[in-house]
């Protein structure tokens, strides 16, 4: 490892290892834009998904939002 970096070959042989493997289910904490986007991912790969989030509804900030920068449209 150089800098801190994996080698292009590294990276490749685990993701073929693991593609196919997957070992148990996976819970993401917190429910705003990045935890969303992160479950629908794991979920399009094949793993069962939680998300939890401490509100009773998920979207964190942008639900409170009305409009969003720069194209003024609604963040819902």
């Amino acid at each position: 490892m150089a800098n801190g970096q994996f080698p292009e070959a590294l990276i490749q042989q685990l993701s073929q290892k693991f593609r196919d493997h997957h070992f148990g289910d996976v819970m993401v904490v917190g429910g705003g834009v990045s935890g969303i986007q992160a479950s629908l991912d794991l979920a399009s790969s094949g793993f069962k998904v939680y998300l939890v989030d401490k509100a009773p509804s998920i979207g964190g900030h942008m639900a409170q939002l009305d409009k969003t920068f720069p194209t003024n449209e609604c963040s819902m």
